[in-house]
């Protein structure tokens, strides 16, 4: 452990140094995990008992260096419960994809028993990737962290996501790192002059090919012509004083004014941030909410305008219809509560989205199904269980004038493959709606539009970020960021964008590349755990 703890370390300097928002450092991912890899292969080398204890700790710590290192911001959006408190808090998020790297690690050890070097590293790849598929998956979902996330800053490198998504980059940076670590063994090794060429030739090719593709693709690709003209607001509210302190007929007038100011008569989207219209609206009766006919009445103005704005809302049930509904005070009532995103007409039409990526724990209870006899302790304790309720999959916005925007809520953004979904409905550009105020002035914001970026490229549609206390973006098909406003800055931004509608080979197919190496990955846990039995029978036979 004295011998490979700082190797472990290392890894998760190099793999934090690498990670956006930090300019220029980008490359440092095709070696990153090397130091890792010499790490385990030691321990496997070695003659020491519980070497998979070994393995796992040794990653454990290396990773939990990457992590703490990139997210440290998520502490910033957690302190508000006490500074020292928030510390045990913070500690889950920093430390459960560690773990579920580590575990990847251990399974690779444990395939290593079973079979040779190359074939080993060839399951971790999978491993890996079935890791990052589950931490996009399942109730504790928090892929900020997926290598493929690393390339953001350097988004003309991977240009090529229009067919892979992100998972291509989660390889890519394992293949390199593979073959480079396979060189550096073989220094030590005997290893043959020729495998020692075949495998540096590999390296090579293995970073300038995917490189020279995506570099020809981001200086030859052309938008095709089709503009439309949209309107960003940052209002610059501070989060905390957004319910209770300022009026909401105030932070309102505040966005209608911005938008006023820079609005033209042919503008036929206006975006307001996350949580806009921050009082409860109840969505049966929304025509006659004060807020509401306060937000649409500024439209008039524009002959096809829309409003894609964030809010608070709720829908009354006689019954318990959703598994998030909760009892209100009045008896054989139930409610559910949503972080919405409303696209308001000019006319009386109003449509709905409900985020349905949620925030683990801040805003849904993870696994709730598999606990909801706990819901009525939580209850008659007066707390609630999973705060928001959701809807099941994406949708798109529809205009007057038939333009599709996918409505995008805050942590949503992160979810290539969700966003994909949208498109493939219809939608013709991304608009996210988001609050990155908790997180203070961190790398988090700048982390949050990096990744925002590669949506783009995905997709091949342009993205309109309106942040309420963050950084309000436009980016274009290419992934380059055309205009964005300061941290902390009251102002509107607008743009013409090209509306797309063809679909690039990512949207039609979706995570096609998780979900082949996470059923490779289950396949080589199965593998790993009756091999051992079958051969104990063959010699108890």
């Amino acid at each position: 452990m004295k011998k490979n703890t700082p190797l472990a370390i290392l890894s998760g300097l190099l793999l934090w140094i690498a990670w956006p928002p930090t300019p220029y450092t980008t490359f440092l991912l095709f070696i990153g995990f090397v130091p890792m890899l010499l790490a385990m292969e030691n321990i496997i080398q070695s003659t020491s008992a519980k070497k998979g204890k070994q393995i796992f700790n040794t990653a454990f710590i290396g990773f939990f260096v990457w992590n703490v290192g990139s997210v440290y911001w998520v502490y910033n959006a957690l302190k508000q419960v006490g500074n020292v408190a928030a510390i045990p808090v913070t500690l889950i998020p920093y430390s459960l994809g560690p773990l579920l790297m580590a575990t990847a690690c251990w399974l690779y050890y444990r395939l290593r028993l079973l079979t040779g070097r190359s074939w080993g590293l060839a399951g971790l790849v999978c491993l890996w990737i079935g890791y990052e598929y589950l931490h996009q998956s399942w109730d504790l979902n928090f892929p900020w962290m997926t290598l493929g996330n690393g390339f953001a800053v350097s988004h003309q490198w991977i240009q090529w996501y229009e067919y892979t998504g992100v998972y291509g980059g989660s390889v890519w940076i394992w293949v390199v790192n593979i073959l480079a670590f396979l060189i550096y063994v073989g220094l030590r090794e005997a290893q043959t002059k020729q495998l020692r060429l075949k495998l540096t030739s590999g390296f090579v090719l293995a970073i300038v090919l995917p490189m020279g593709f995506s570099l020809y693709t981001y200086y030859n690709y052309t938008e095709q012509s089709n503009p439309s003209n949209i309107v960003a607001v940052q209002p610059n509210i501070d989060p905390y004083e957004k319910e209770g302190t300022i009026p909401t007929a105030t932070q309102i007038d505040i966005m209608v004014n911005l938008s006023k100011g820079i609005a033209q008569p042919n503008t036929e989207f206006i975006l307001w941030p996350e949580t806009a219209i921050p009082d409860y609206i109840d969505e049966d009766r929304i025509q006659q909410n004060p807020y509401y006919r306060q937000a649409h009445s500024f439209l008039r103005n524009y002959k096809n305008g829309n409003l894609v704005t964030g809010a608070e809302t709720y829908k009354l049930y006689n019954t318990r219809k959703t598994a998030t509904a909760s009892p209100t005070q009045q008896p054989g009532v139930f409610a559910d509560s949503f972080s919405t995103a409303l696209n308001i007409e000019n006319g009386d039409k109003v449509q709905f989205y409900h985020k349905s990526r949620l925030v683990p724990g801040a805003e849904s209870l993870p696994f709730g199904k598999a606990l909801s006899f706990l819901k009525p302790v939580f209850e008659h304790l007066g707390g609630a269980t999973g705060a928001y309720g959701s809807q099941a999959d994406a949708d798109v916005f529809y205009s007057q004038s038939g333009i599709g925007v996918d409505p995008v809520i805050c942590y949503e953004s992160i979810f290539g493959g969700y966003i994909a979904r949208s498109v493939k409905k219809g939608a013709q550009f991304i608009a996210i709606i988001t609050n990155d105020g908790w997180w203070e002035n961190t790398s988090g914001k700048d982390q949050h539009l990096d990744y925002a970026k590669l949506r783009a490229i995905e997709t091949r549609r342009w993205v309109a970020q309106s942040a309420n206390t963050g950084i309000s973006a436009f980016i274009n098909q290419r992934g380059d960021v055309v205009q964005q406003t300061k941290w902390w800055t009251k102002t509107a931004i607008k743009q013409d964008i090209n509306l797309n509608s063809d679909l690039t080979f990512y949207v039609m197919h979706g995570d096609y590349l998780p979900m082949a190496g996470s059923g490779i990955a289950v396949l080589i846990i199965l593998f790993i755990i009756i091999k051992p039995r079958f051969k104990k029978k063959l010699r108890t036979a």
